[in-house]
């Protein structure tokens, strides 16, 4: 039986950085995930993907930002139980909780905070007949390694931020890089669209929209697509790869069946206290949770994780005050008992 504060299900961004809010409260933490490695989507799905929305960083691809949040967590000695599925969860009389993986491993905390992310998840596929003889010799899913496009012909497929994303990144790295989506309209942001359609004016970017890729050309290796346009006849884009960013389809899994209130295939939690869900003493943070104005970003999911470590502390620890103090004024301690200190500029400052 592995035993700790809080038990985190997802070592997503999400869930690593609750490691070091808790462990700013003296909190253990231990955390479950289905994937062999900490970081989730961002270390398995696209660790080469530049990320633009982390505060003070300009610019991080995925896999750099799980490397700096273990950094940042690793004197909080958190445990992982890695490549196990969260599988079934018993509420004990203490009010505690033993989740038990697909594996048989037990974990007992008074305190569970699911930090899942979408979920478990499968890319969303287009309707081409021949798909599937092609996985993998030309066509993927997901980008995991850039060096494989340099100096190929590439064909993204989607209209969101992923497939506006990567088009840009692989401007630079492709021989050429053709964009086709739906519509005419993207649903990604604005500075992206912005950004795609002037490296089209450059001619680094082929545009094509709105229209579809219906089909694939090749015999053991994709050669081209067919891309048809409304009222007008299919013809042939050559191409070495096609990557249909048709987003993922997320399931809960069996969390789905542990008695939480669910909406639109999220957990519905309580966003004005501690994003605490129906259950109380389990919570819900991340993109897995769902509430008014919820918006899926990784730095939302930190001040979630943040005000729920502060509620989950008054969980476990009723009789006692806490008092929060600015790390720059307290510093930082590690469970090992060495310290970062604040400067003794900025203390004096801040005093």
């Amino acid at each position: 039986m592995i035993k700790t504060d809080i038990l985190i299900i997802g070592a997503g961004p999400t869930g690593l950085f609750t490691v070091f809010e808790a462990g700013l409260l003296k909190l253990r933490c231990h955390l479950i995930d289905a994937l062999a490695q900490p970081g989730g989507q961002c270390s398995e799905i696209y660790p080469k993907k530049p990320i633009y929305d982390i505060p003070a960083y300009p610019e991080i691809l995925a896999g750099d930002l799980t490397d700096r949040l273990m950094e940042q967590i690793k004197q909080f000695e958190p445990g992982f139980t890695l490549g196990e599925r969260a599988d079934t969860i018993e509420k004990q009389d203490d009010g505690s909780f033993i989740v038990t993986t697909n594996k048989g491993t037990k974990h007992h905390a008074p305190v569970v905070a699911i930090a899942g992310g979408l979920g478990s998840f499968e890319p969303r596929k287009p309707q081409i007949e021949n798909l599937a003889n092609f996985e993998d010799n030309g066509v993927e899913y997901i980008i995991k390694e850039p060096e494989l496009y340099r100096d190929k012909d590439v064909v993204i497929a989607g209209g969101g931020d992923s497939a506006l994303d990567w088009s840009i990144f692989l401007s630079d790295v492709a021989k050429s890089v053709t964009l086709i989506h739906r519509r005419n309209e993207f649903r990604g942001a604005l500075d992206s669209v912005e950004k795609v359609q002037e490296l089209k004016n450059l001619g680094k970017i082929n545009l094509i929209t709105p229209a579809e890729v219906t089909g694939i050309l090749g015999k053991e290796q994709v050669t081209g697509v067919v891309v048809s346009k409304k009222g007008e006849e299919p013809y042939i884009v050559d191409t070495d790869h096609f990557i249909p960013l048709f987003g993922l389809a997320p399931k809960l899994g069996p969390i789905a069946n542990w008695g939480l209130e669910i909406e639109k295939n999220a957990i519905k939690v309580n966003n004005s206290l501690d994003y605490q869900t129906n259950i109380p003493g389990i919570y819900a943070i991340g993109d897995v949770n769902t509430y008014p104005g919820k918006l899926k970003l990784i730095l939302c999911g930190f001040h979630e994780a943040t005000l729920m470590c502060q509620s989950a502390y008054q969980r476990i620890h009723p009789d006692k005050k806490y008092v929060m103090k600015y790390t720059t004024v307290g510093g930082v301690t590690g469970f090992d008992g060495t310290k970062k200190e604040a400067p003794k500029a900025v203390v004096k400052a801040i005093e």
